[in-house]
């Protein structure tokens, strides 16, 4: 397959950069798991082969088996309270002592606890919540139950999104890497373009005029028996749509009785700004779905919040996950929220995204390789042009590990864009430490291309 369509939310390691990385910073010991790691494993695109072996993590850093230490900008994004939260370690150990598993038909305190927390901080009638061990099973759940409640099975989705890797995640996801030669998928799973106003089919020359927004009710309309538009509200790269994009997507739902699913797995507990994305939307979707950072960093744990209507299946087992009620991972949750609550992170977050933002727009005016720098909150993105305009596919991945080699750890979304998602407890100094890094990766790169 074209290595182009193949582009895709993560590194998918089809160069060879990779080998020079490795031949100039990996020692024997680290050489020798790697090979052990690459006998064992299956392997897939997107983490084959691995690219280090990490010894220990805490806060913004991670440490690799060398002892070198680097500033973790990517962390799947689960580290939003950072990694290894002293709080909620203390949470995961006490309820381990306590209770550390809790049987079918049974439920208990921190799952309940954690269920009333998230009603109560989701905006709207948003009070049902599902628990599930992962962000892609609590998509499925989501996609049951709006079958069940509309009596449709047709989606409308975006291409290039992403959902989750199981199969009914990839069929209404958009990225060739999961979809290709694996079908059949589900069927009725429409798909139209994201609101991505750098690569728009309507030419919108950089800015979004919502004709996407457009398209969507008019697939709505053709289509008259959609059940439900599922989407992330802001997708990783990140592409950030405008707030009129989901107020216009919100009434066209409503008019043609689809229920509108908006995907947060990735930015919940506050990287956005806020504690859940769509609050920076004005609008109130049908279901919410979370995940990643609601385990503290350590548990998995996704959770799916739905209208008080949408509690329709009381004789179908929607999700029925043997950890659907775990109470650690409720505790770790717990954990969490109440550290981003208490330290206020999202103000922090406001702050520090603001100030990397400003200093990504001076490193832009000073080097002509970007091409566009965008964020909200700590989810920011900056995308790489060559002297043509094309996609700088080459020179993202250099900087990928000339970043690396300078103590700094990202990844790189569709070839050709530097995704930064750090720990939201950063510090301005570490901040500051990243964007040196960046600046210095950049002046090489462009001293090179003179």
């Amino acid at each position: 397959m074209d290595k182009d369509k193949l582009r895709s939310e993560g590194d998918i390691n089809i160069t060879g950069s990779r080998l020079d990385y490795w031949e100039s910073n990996i020692d024997e010991e680290t050489n020798k798991l790697l090979e052990m790691d690459n006998k064992y494993f299956l392997h897939q695109s997107l983490s084959t082969p691995c690219l280090n072996v990490m010894e220990s993590c805490k806060g913004s850093m991670i440490t690799d088996t060398q002892g070198r230490t680097y500033l973790d900008f990517h962390g799947n994004n689960v580290h939003q309270v950072g990694f290894g939260n002293e709080a909620v370690i203390k949470a995961i150990t006490k309820q381990m002592e306590e209770l550390p598993f809790c049987t079918r038909r049974y439920t208990n305190k921190p799952a309940i606890e954690l269920a009333k927390k998230l009603t109560e901080l989701a905006p709207g009638d948003l009070n049902r919540v599902l628990f599930a061990p992962s962000g892609s099973i609590a998509i499925g759940m989501a996609l049951k139950l709006a079958r069940f409640k509309t009596g449709r099975f047709k989606t409308i989705s975006m291409w290039d999104s992403f959902h989750g890797a199981s199969l009914d995640a990839i069929s209404v996801g958009g990225e060739a890497v999961f979809r290709s030669e694996i079908g059949p998928l589900l069927p009725g799973t429409e798909h139209v373009p994201p609101p991505d106003a750098q690569n728009c089919p309507w030419d919108c020359a950089g800015e979004c005029k919502l004709k996407c927004a457009d398209y969507i009710e008019y697939v709505l309309e053709k289509e008259g028996d959609v059940g439900a538009v599922i989407a992330e509200t802001v997708r990783s790269t990140p592409f950030i749509p405008p707030k009129e994009y989901w107020q216009k997507v919100r009434a066209a739902c409503d008019r043609h009785g689809a229920l509108l699913i908006l995907d947060e797995i990735p930015h919940c507990l506050g990287r956005t700004g806020a504690m859940f994305t769509v609050e920076n939307y004005g609008i109130v979707p049908d279901m919410l779905v979370i995940g990643k950072g609601l385990g503290g960093g350590i548990f998995p744990l996704a959770a799916l919040i739905a209208r008080e209507d949408l509690n329709v299946m009381q004789d179908r087992a929607l999700g029925h996950y043997t950890h659907e009620k775990s109470p650690v991972a409720c505790a770790a949750a717990l954990a969490a929220i109440k550290y981003v609550e208490d330290e206020n992170i999202i103000d922090h977050v406001k702050k520090i995204g603001e100030y990397a933002l400003e200093g990504l727009k001076k490193l832009k005016s000073k080097y002509k390789l970007i091409k566009d720098v965008r964020g909200i909150g700590l989810l920011i993105g900056v995308e790489l042009s060559d002297m043509n305009g094309k996609k700088a596919v080459d020179e993202a991945e250099k900087m990928m590990y000339m970043a690396l080699e300078r103590g700094m750890n990202f990844k790189l979304t569709m070839g050709n864009i530097l995704t930064l998602s750090p720990a939201l407890t950063i510090s301005f100094e570490e901040m500051d430490q990243a964007l040196n890094i960046l600046d210095s990766c950049f002046e090489e790169i462009s001293e090179k291309r003179a």
